[in-house]
């Protein structure tokens, strides 16, 4: 694998076509890997003479967010200077230059700011729902697996097994047990495929690390946040709402807020992250364990603009749907409000509607005659320029976990959005017992006697 990188950023130092292999903006083990192997296996088997490149789509600065990535890399031996990251490739000029051809794996539809780039796309290879069609001559493969790095070893396999190392088997199966959580048949993620191609890489190396193993390294990896700036925690598992022009951070924190707020220039580094984002306020949900293995949240608001804040931190005290139960905290800064979230039930999916409702009510109070918000610290331009138009939104950003399953009690991204069984309605003894007596009434009437 090093050697082939290697010849893929030779390649890019030529003036010649080029067929990149593009991961989702996320770059979370899945479309790293994905990637990776993918252009590997089509270099190897396609017979047009052109290189695949993958490319990671993130900037290089943003790999140390993904701590499950920098694990796997270093675990296998891939070093991270022969990687191509989406900063060091001009994709736009290479499609206007006609030399560009694209494959989209882990993701099939491209953001608004490569919209250009669609009509590059040749292939796409995903494991989500299709919501985009493309023209008949791009082939687009789509099967709901637990992980496209399943799909990615179907197509190693079955087309050209030969060239299958045990470093790409072990990132394929390694990525593949995380993406379903160790195969876990109550967890439900892992599909039959999934399981087949796993168990087909572990009969072609059998030496490959056990399982549980491979998994318990992972996780611990993907939330380790030890060396991490503060900017870097607050945009490891991020997510952004907006209002017209007004928008803030919500991001989630694997500790305790309280060793968070003890942080050594933490109101500065809080203040430069809300500035260099153009953020109005930041809301930090922290999850972390307690020594029974209970889950305890908190949160924090931070924001220099009066009026917002207090609406932020009202519409939190005051929801009752759901209902927070939240208990202040000592606060290090009258900027910064901060909570002991007693309803531990209620995750970052639930929190977002409430604070987008929120910020509706903010804007409407603040709106001017000529009809915009005001906010201060930012222009009408630049925020129409960052938000590219106006609206109700949120925005996924760097967040990894939303479609992650829940696991006891590890690992922490079960907490930080949904958990699908939460939907499932609670069973008390008195309703099985309701249940079970109208069943029986129901059979009753159907034998009465003025019914034979």
């Amino acid at each position: 694998m090093e050697n082939y990188l290697q010849d893929c950023r030779a390649a890019l130092q030529e003036s010649r076509p080029v067929h990149v292999v593009l991961g989702n903006e996320a770059c979370d083990l899945d479309s790293m890997v994905s990637a990776l192997a993918l252009a590997f296996y089509l270099t190897k088997t396609s017979e047009a003479e052109e290189i695949f490149i993958p490319v990671l789509n993130i900037k290089r600065s943003e790999l140390p967010l993904r701590g499950d990535n920098v694990f796997f890399l270093q675990e296998l031996q891939i070093p991270e200077p022969a990687l191509i990251f989406r900063d060091e490739i001009d994709l736009c000029a290479l499609h206007e230059a006609g030399q560009l051809n694209l494959t989209l794996v882990d993701h099939h539809i491209l953001p608004r700011s490569d919209a250009a780039l669609e009509d590059a796309v040749t292939e796409v290879l995903d494991h989500r729902p299709i919501e985009q069609s493309y023209s008949p001559a791009c082939h687009v493969s789509v099967e709901l697996v637990g992980s496209c790095a399943t799909l990615v070893a179907e197509r190693i396999l079955q087309g050209a097994p030969e060239i299958l190392s045990r470093q790409i088997a072990a990132l394929l199966r390694g990525t593949i047990i995380l993406d379903c959580v160790n195969m876990d048949a109550k967890i439900g993620k892992a599909t039959p495929k999934d399981s087949k191609y796993v168990e087909k890489l572990e009969a072609l190396f059998p030496d490959l690390p056990k399982r549980q193993d491979m998994f318990d390294s992972l996780q611990k990896a993907k939330f380790d946040i030890s060396g991490l700036s503060t900017e870097q925690m607050l945009r490891k598992d991020q997510k952004t709402i907006y209002r017209q022009s007004i928008k803030v951070a919500v991001s989630a924190i694997y500790m305790d807020l309280e060793a968070f707020l003890q942080r050594s220039n933490l109101l500065t580094d809080l203040s430069t992250f809300c500035h260099d984002h153009s953020y109005d306020a930041l809301v930090a949900m922290t999850i972390f364990f307690n020594t029974d293995n209970e889950p305890v949240r908190q949160l924090a608001v931070f924001c220099p603009h009066v009026a917002l804040r207090m609406t932020v931190c009202g519409a939190l005290e005051q929801c009752a749907s759901p209902p927070l139960k939240l208990t202040p905290m000592p606060s290090i800064s009258p900027n910064l409000q901060s909570y002991l979230q007693g309803n531990t039930q209620v995750s970052r999916k639930k929190l977002l509607p409430v604070l987008q409702e929120a910020l509706s009510a903010y804007f409407d109070s603040m709106k001017m005659p000529g009809g915009q918000p005001e906010v201060a610290g930012m222009s009408r331009e630049q925020a129409d320029k960052e938000l590219d138009g106006a609206g109700n939104s949120v925005i996924s950003g760097l967040s990894q976990d939303e479609e992650d399953p829940p696991l006891p009690p590890t690992p922490m991204n079960s907490l930080v959005d949904e958990c699908p069984l939460n939907e499932l309605p609670k069973l008390s003894a008195e309703a099985i017992f309701e249940k079970c007596s109208q069943i029986s009434l129901s059979q009753c009437a159907r034998v009465s006697p003025s019914n034979k």
